[in-house]
């Protein structure tokens, strides 16, 4: 007998396998396998059931697959992990489990006092999100303070932790000071949770710009953090890494009263070797995302230097370059602001923005040339300004095999002049300190004439 679909009884469905399939949780969802082998359907199906009838395939067993094809990566790409501080996740985050972050401390049963892998003792919170929560420790042997990654004890959560292990082994190799890249000293097994074992930093480049009247950092600042991040680019792209998830809550200032600031890359959660990248991987964050992600092409690590150009438009300016509430709101921004993307993509790109997005921006320029107006009134130098945005342009590069390389960045005038000016300044006090030891002269020239011919 067919079923009547028309029927106005009630669905036989049990509540049961109802609320395992919509659960909330995706990591808690019952997979398309677990269904299958559900009690509803093994009592007996009826032998003309789509699901059972075999007669069209000759009797060949059919082979379902539990994992779809376009998810290679999925455990290292929908969980996004946080920075040291602050859990920053947008309203399209890869795991929807980050709505109960709140609740991730009382589940992993962890409080002050508690000690991790045996002689960690925990001194605080730094951080939470869906992997689990980031911990300030004391190492009792040692006295040395940390900060522990504490995963939560969830497969597709552990998975991504061993992930990260893997490229953070690759890191090894390289000076974490050198390179600015945050410190990983180990990892280990505390019950059943995988902890990551990190050098303590400051605070997060989010919380170092956070200012009340949002006017931006001076370029006395902008220039070495630019410089320090492209650098680290430059040695995560000699081993082939793509970081994927670039944005001020993942960039960790060493000591905010530290001059010349230093910064470190940090959450390699959802880092990935470029090799291994295919179509349609969902990584990063809204807002930082390069198109070709959003729109499901194939990427590599051109993406970070995307997701750096729009954390330097937001250090120079104080606000987020393309914010928005979903990748669709940003696709539209990048169009009004900089055009229709390279003829290979275009399409794609008009399929993805036919979308009634709501304008969320501070600022709104209609080419990237405006910024270099608003910058010549914030900074009143317009020589620095013209330069800064020509590298902006180049860093944001729609195509990205026209995008701006890590070694390019960092021979670009915007550096190249800064460092010959203070080779300058630093002959011209030389040579005024060798003059007035020679001369004998009982005092140093007043410091406005120091600075008038260093000018």
């Amino acid at each position: 007998n067919q079923a009547n679909f028309t029927s106005t009884h009630k669905c036989p469905v049990p509540p049961g396998l109802i609320k395992e399939m919509l659960a909330l949780d995706p990591n808690q969802r019952i997979t398309p396998s677990e269904v299958l082998h559900h009690p509803f359907f093994n009592p007996g199906l009826s032998k003309s059931s789509p699901c059972t009838d075999m007669s069209s395939t000759g009797g060949q067993n059919l082979v379902v697959s539990q994992q779809p094809s376009s998810c290679k990566r999925e455990e290292s790409q929908k969980i996004s992990c946080s920075s040291q501080y602050s859990e920053e996740f947008s309203q399209q985050e890869y795991v929807n489990a980050s709505a109960n972050t709140s609740s991730s401390i009382d589940d992993l049963e962890i409080s002050k006092g508690t000690l991790l892998g045996g002689h960690y003792e925990v001194e605080g919170f730094l951080g939470e999100g869906g992997f689990g929560i980031v911990t300030k420790c004391c190492n009792t042997k040692t006295n040395k303070v940390v900060a522990i990654k504490v995963n939560k004890n969830n497969p597709k959560i552990l998975q991504q932790a061993k992930m990260e292990i893997l490229i953070l082994e690759q890191l090894r190799g390289l000076d974490a000071d050198r390179c600015n890249i945050v410190q990983w000293n180990d990892f280990f097994i505390d019950g059943d949770r995988i902890c990551l074992n990190f050098e303590l930093l400051d605070q997060s480049l989010w919380d170092y710009i956070e200012d009340p009247e949002n006017q931006g950092l001076p370029i006395s600042e902008i220039r070495p953090i630019l410089h320090q991040l492209t650098n680290a680019l430059s040695h995560l792209g000699s081993l082939g890494i793509v970081h994927a998830d670039l944005k001020p809550g993942n960039i960790m200032v060493v000591d905010r009263y530290e001059c010349p600031i230093k910064v470190k890359l940090i959450d390699f959660g959802i880092a990935c070797p470029a090799s291994t990248v295919i179509p349609g991987d969902c990584v990063g964050t809204v807002g930082y995302k390069a198109p070709e992600v959003m729109i499901g092409s194939l990427f590599n690590e051109a993406i970070d230097m995307w997701s750096l150009g729009l954390v330097a438009v937001e250090l120079a300016t104080g606000y987020p370059f393309y914010p928005g509430r979903n990748d669709y709101d940003v696709l539209k921004f990048i169009i009004q602001t900089q055009g229709q993307p390279p003829d290979h993509t275009e399409r794609q790109f008009q399929d993805e923005t036919d979308y009634q997005s709501n304008d969320t921006r501070s600022i709104k320029l209609k080419c990237l040339d405006d910024l270099g107006l608003m910058l010549s009134i914030m900074w009143g130098r317009e020589k620095i300004q013209t330069v800064f945005v020509s590298l902006i342009k180049e860093m944001l590069a729609l195509d990205p095999n026209q995008r701006i390389t890590p070694s390019e960045v960092l021979h670009h005038p915007f550096f190249i002049n800064a460092t010959m000016v203070l080779i300058k300044k630093f002959y011209i006090v030389s040579f005024l300190s060798y003059c007035i030891h020679k001369l004998g002269c009982p005092q140093r020239p007043a410091i406005y004439q120091t600075q008038k011919i260093m000018r």
